[in-house]
């Protein structure tokens, strides 16, 4: 898997379908879960990615 990074905010973001987001919680330090509006995880956000994820992990957007 590879998670498309935004090198000026560090953070990587990965989307799992296209549905609407509805809410997002920051699950922990950095860690932002996205979900549906039937609760579903939708995507994921990693601030300070590089901190976070390994390398081979993170490619530039």
């Amino acid at each position: 898997m590879r998670a498309p990074l935004s090198p000026e905010a560090d953070a990587a973001y990965i989307r799992f379908s296209s549905e609407a987001i509805q809410e997002s919680e920051e699950v922990s330090a950095g860690i932002v879960l996205e979900y549906d509006a039937e609760g579903h995880i939708e995507g994921t956000e990693v601030l300070d990615a590089r901190e976070h994820l390994p390398a081979a992990m993170l490619r530039a957007a």
